[in-house]
C-alpha cells in the first residue's frame, strides 16, 4: 500500500469538485483515501506498543481447548470480534458488505455496516438491505448512523427503518464531531444530541452503541452516555486511520487541507480510552477498535477492558476481493489471539483480562 506524502497532493482526488456535496461520492471518496493508505496516522499511537504481556513458559493448557467465545449484548459469538465497517457508494457497498457478512457468519463473530445515511435519503437500499441477514443468518449485525443526525430531522422512525432495513441486533450511533467540523459539507450543530439519544433510547427495543470514529471517548463522556441509556460504548481511540487526514485529502481549498492537517495527531489513545472507560463504566459492555491491527493487539485491548474488539481498515482490502479473503485475514488475528491467550496461561478471555502484564 503506498506510504503517505508530507506534502499535499492533488492526484488522490476521487471525483471533480461539482460531485462533493454527494453523499455518494464523498463515501467513495472516503473509501479510496482510505484503501491509499492516506488516512494513517503517525502522529499518535494507539498506547497498545507500551503494553507487554508476562510470558507463561508452562501455560498446562491444551492450545485448542483454549474457549475464545463471548457473549456481547445477549448474542454468543464464536470469538470477541466485530467487524466494524467503512463503505463507499452504493456500487461499492453491495459488494463490500457482502463479503464482509459472509465472513462474519463463516467465523460466528459481529458485523456493523458503514452509515446508512444514504440508504434512508435514497430511493434503494445503498447496499444495505435484507439479503444482509438472510448471507448471515445467526450472527450478530448492527444498524449503523451519525448520532449528530438526531439533531437535524432524523428521529425514532429513521431509526427504526435503518434497524428494519437489515434486521439489525442493534444500533451504533457514530461520534464524528471533528471530522464533522473538517468536512465541507459537516454537520456542526451538535446542540441537544445527548437528550436526543436518551429519548431514542427509551423508544427503540434493541440496544443502543455509542462509538467514536478514530479519535476516543473519554471516561467522563462514556459515562454521561450510559446514563443516557446507551447499553455499549466502542471506544475507537486515535492511533489507526486518522479522519482529519483523511478529510485533508478531500479539502477544497489550502487553507481547509492545512487547518484538517493540523489535527492529524488529535485524540485518546485507543489504550488509554480503554482504560478510561472501563474505569468509569465498569459493568458497560466495551467495545476496543482504533489502531487493532493484528490478534496479539486484540488481546491487550480485552486485557484493558474490552468485552470486544473491533476491526474497520484492515478488512476492505480483503472485502474487496472476497468473503474467503475477510475470512483468511480474520482467522490469522483468531488464531494469534488463541496463541497470546496460550502463552500467558489464559484458558478463556476472562482469565486473559487477569494476565500478567510486565511494567
Amino acid at each position: 500500500m503506498p506510504t503517505r506524502d508530507k506534502a499535499p497532493r492533488d492526484d488522490v482526488r476521487a471525483v471533480d469538485v461539482p460531485l462533493r456535496n454527494s453523499i455518494v461520492a464523498r463515501k467513495d471518496q472516503h473509501l479510496d483515501i482510505v484503501l491509499q493508505g492516506l488516512g494513517r496516522q503517525d502522529e499518535v499511537t494507539t498506547g497498545f506498543e507500551k503494553i507487554r504481556f508476562g510470558h507463561c513458559a508452562l501455560p498446562e493448557l491444551a492450545l485448542d481447548e483454549i474457549d475464545l467465545s463471548r457473549t456481547f449484548l445477549g448474542k454468543k459469538l464464536a470469538a470477541p470480534l466485530l467487524i466494524s465497517s467503512m463503505t463507499g457508494g452504493p456500487s461499492r457497498a453491495e459488494r463490500i458488505n457482502t463479503h464482509l457478512a459472509e465472513a462474519a457468519e463463516t467465523l460466528g463473530i459481529a458485523f456493523a455496516v458503514g452509515s446508512q445515511r444514504i440508504a434512508v435519503e435514497s430511493a434503494g437500499d445503498a447496499g444495505l438491505g435484507r439479503r444482509l441477514r438472510r448471507l448471515a443468518p445467526k450472527i450478530p449485525i448492527y444498524a449503523n448512523f451519525g448520532a449528530v443526525q438526531l439533531a437535524h430531522g432524523f428521529g425514532e422512525n429513521e431509526a427504526r427503518a435503518m434497524i428494519d432495513m437489515i434486521e439489525a441486533d442493534a444500533l451504533y450511533l457514530h461520534l464524528n464531531p471533528l471530522q464533522e467540523a473538517l468536512q465541507p459539507e459537516g454537520d456542526r450543530d451538535w446542540r441537544g444530541v445527548l437528550d436526543r439519544i436518551a429519548n431514542l433510547a427509551r423508544a427503540l427495543s434493541v440496544p443502543i452503541i455509542a462509538k467514536e470514529i478514530g479519535c476516543g471517548i473519554s471516561g467522563a463522556v462514556a459515562r454521561r452516555l450510559v446514563d443516557a441509556g446507551v447499553a455499549a460504548t466502542d471506544v475507537a481511540g486515535a492511533g489507526g486511520t486518522s479522519w482529519a487526514l483523511v478529510e485533508s485529502e478531500r479539502a477544497l481549498t489550502e487553507h481547509d487541507r492545512a487547518v484538517a492537517r493540523s489535527f492529524a495527531g488529535w485524540g485518546i489513545p485507543t489504550a488509554d480510552a480503554l482504560r478510561a472507560v472501563r474505569a468509569h463504566c465498569p459493568d458497560t459492555p466495551l467495545i476496543g477498535s482504533g489502531g487493532i491491527k493484528d490478534g496479539i493487539t486484540a488481546a491487550k485491548a480485552i486485557r484493558l477492558g474490552a468485552d470486544l474488539v473491533g476491526i474497520a481498515a484492515g478488512t476492505l482490502e480483503p472485502a474487496l476481493v472476497s468473503a474467503e479473503a475477510v475470512a483468511d485475514h480474520l482467522d490469522a488475528m483468531i488464531n494469534q489471539l488463541r496463541i497470546a491467550c496460550f502463552c500467558t496461561g489464559s484458558r478463556d478471555l476472562g482469565a486473559l483480562r487477569q494476565a500478567t502484564l510486565l511494567e
